[in-house]
Parts: structure tokens; C-alpha cells; sequence
């Protein structure tokens, strides 16, 4: 936890301190995580492709027939974010069942040079693929597992073995042929924002991988809004012994260069 942060929530436009904000218990957002969420990164206040969160936030809300106020939550983020002025952070927000429309600031979560995958196998529910839903025990009880296992976080794989994601960003790693490699979006993984930017910045072939290709890799990272991109160390106990290796960098320079245009826009 970053000392000093101040963590504020809006509820329906309420603002206030996240640790005093409330929504009523019968909620389905919080019974059944029946819902929709969004988390982007706060740069001296300004953040990050707000546009592109908003969008999939709409897609998902509407892919499980949730209907929320998108003009009221735009207008509910400006104030909250006048209110938090110009910290580093990310924001949350959240659109429940029950109707309540949350934005709340959060620090940053602490995010290593690099870190450790395992592979975790994992049957998607089709008809959620591609819905950022609060529904998320899964993709928490897979990160648990990894780390039972030794390692620092999951990587998702089908049964047929077929690479899908890490819980919380997408995955990219150099196949022994040198191409830059990623998870296609048929295969069911989330439309990720800084997924979306790699692949315009960069050269990158997506499809359906076989687990291996994953493990054989020369290097590999993730990417995310709150990680940008992080060098993976380790897959399945196969070590990446430069990493973050060359391509890793080149990623990196690239959205922090994709980063400065769009920031500049704002």
C-alpha cells in the first residue's frame, strides 16, 4: 500500500472515503458478482485511454444485459477525479446488478521487474468470454494456485492445451523463430487496452498456441494497465536467464512512447 493516498470513492456521485462507501447489501453485484468493472491507470491525475475503458465497459454491461447511465458515470468520474487531483494511481470503476455506479481511486500495486508464470489449466465460460465481469474467483483461485506451485502468478490454458491469459493482463513471448507471439481473441481472452497498443506498436503474430510454444519460448511478458509491461523470468520452471530481455524492452519503449502521445492529447 502506497503511504500518503488518499483513496476516494464516488457512489452514484456520492464521494467520499472508499473506507466509509456503501452500496446496499442485497446488491447482485455483490451476491452473485453480477456486474461489470474497469481499472485504469491515473498519471498525474490524467488517465489512460478513459475512452477505450469506457467502451468495454459498455460491451461487457451489455453482453449480460446490464443498462447503466454512461453519461452520469463520465460526469461522476470528472468530479471524483477534480476531487483527487493529480495523483498517480489507477481508478476503479463498477457498474452492479443492483443499479449503483462506483469510480474509485487506488494506488498502484506494487509490480516487480519481472516475475514467475505457471500454467494453470482452466475451462472458460464461453458465454463470458470477453466480458470483464466482477465475477473473478476463478481468475484469483488460478493466481493462488501458481503461487502454491512456487511461482508469482497463473497463466491460463484450456484443456486442449491451448494458451489463454494470466488473470489480470494478456501474455506475449519470442516463439524459438524469433516472431512476437499472443493469444487471439477468438480463443476467448480479454480485449485488453495495452494488448491493443502492442500489437499496433509492434509485429505480432496472434493465434492459438499450444502450451508449449509458451514454455519453449526465448522470453516472454505480460502486459496490463497497471503493470504496462513486465518481463516473465520463468514458465513452468523454464527459465528466461536475461530477462527482460531484448523484446521485453523493445515493448516497453514502445507504449511508453504510445504512452507520451496519448497523454499529451488529454
Amino acid at each position: 500500500m502506497v503511504t500518503g493516498f488518499e483513496e476516494l470513492a464516488s457512489v452514484d456521485g456520492r464521494i467520499g472515503a472508499t473506507a466509509e462507501a456503501t452500496i446496499g447489501l442485497k446488491d447482485d453485484g455483490l451476491y452473485r458478482g453480477d456486474g461489470a468493472f474497469e481499472v485504469i491507470r491515473l498519471y498525474q491525475g490524467k488517465p489512460f485511454a478513459l475512452v477505450d475503458h469506457l467502451d468495454r465497459l459498455e460491451r461487457s454491461a451489455g453482453s449480460i444485459e446490464l443498462r447503466f447511465d454512461r453519461d452520469a458515470l463520465e460526469q461522476e468520474i470528472g468530479a471524483l477525479l477534480e476531487r483527487a487531483g493529480s495523483v498517480e494511481g489507477q481508478l476503479r470503476l463498477i457498474v452492479t446488478r443492483g443499479g449503483r455506479r462506483i469510480a474509485a481511486t487506488e494506488p498502484i500495486p506494487d509490480h516487480p521487474e519481472t516475475l514467475s508464470l505457471a500454467t494453470v489449466t482452466y475451462n472458460p465460460t464461453i458465454i463470458l468470454n470477453g466480458v470483464k465481469s466482477l465475477s473473478y474467483a476463478a481468475n484469483m483461485q488460478a493466481t493462488r494456485l501458481a503461487k502454491a506451485r512456487g511461482a508469482d502468478e497463473a497463466c491460463l490454458v484450456r484443456p486442449d492445451g491451448i494458451v489463454l491469459e494470466p488473470p489480470t493482463s494478456s501474455v506475449f513471448w519470442v516463439s524459438p523463430d524469433g516472431a512476437l507471439r499472443t493469444p487471439a481473441l477468438t480463443d476467448g481472452v480479454l480485449e485488453s487496452i495495452t494488448r491493443d497498443r502492442m500489437i499496433k506498436a509492434l509485429d505480432v503474430e496472434e493465434g492459438s498456441w499450444q502450451v508449449e510454444e509458451l514454455q519453449n519460448a526465448s522470453e516472454a511478458f505480460l502486459a496490463s494497465t497497471t503493470r504496462e509491461i513486465q518481463g516473465v523470468s520463468s514458465v513452468d520452471g523454464h527459465d528466461f536467464a536475461d530477462a527482460p530481455g531484448p523484446r521485453t524492452r523493445e515493448a516497453q519503449d514502445a507504449f511508453a512512447a504510445t504512452l507520451g502521445r496519448e497523454l499529451q492529447e488529454l
